[in-house]
């Protein structure tokens, strides 16, 4: 696998709990245990992802400036996250946090899909592809584990 083929499985596991956590309803039992899943799923993807594919991008200039605004991406779902934390589940307010919430991380992921990933395909070497793949993977089981 490649850094792409890697970051598009994550990508696809978090459009599914996304679009679960925004069925969900009230203070209830599945609201909680999908909220922390995906508090831990897009804490540990983000840190991974920053160390293992963001930072390598930084250091060419064609792909600097967007390897900057998805970090600056990161940041704003870890906001709108702890918006989430400071609501009660059973407050009407806590969905529409929550499809916010959803709607930036399928923009996000969009993005870095048709985006980020053309362009860092152009300054990526096959070999580097193949490497921060399992950079990549190997830092996901330790930020998964951390959060567990």
């Amino acid at each position: 696998m490649n850094i792409f083929e890697s970051l598009r499985a994550d990508h696809d596991r978090q459009r599914e709990l996304m679009e679960k956590l925004v069925q969900t309803h009230g203070d209830s039992g599945s609201r909680d245990q999908l909220f922390q899943l995906v508090k831990t799923e897009l804490a540990s993807h983000s840190a991974a992802e920053e160390r293992c594919f963001y930072i390598p991008l930084m250091e060419d200039d064609l792909t600097q400036e967007k390897a900057r605004h998805s970090i600056s991406e990161h940041h704003e779902l870890d906001e709108l996250i702890e918006q989430l934390e400071t609501t009660e589940y059973s407050s009407p307010g806590w969905l529409t946090v929550a499809k916010q919430l959803a709607d930036k991380v399928h923009h996000h992921l969009n993005e870095e899909e048709h985006e980020v990933f053309q362009l860092a395909g152009k300054v990526l070497s096959e070999e580097q592809k193949q490497n921060l793949s399992g950079a990549y993977e190997k830092e996901m089981k330790a930020q998964r584990a951390t959060a567990a």
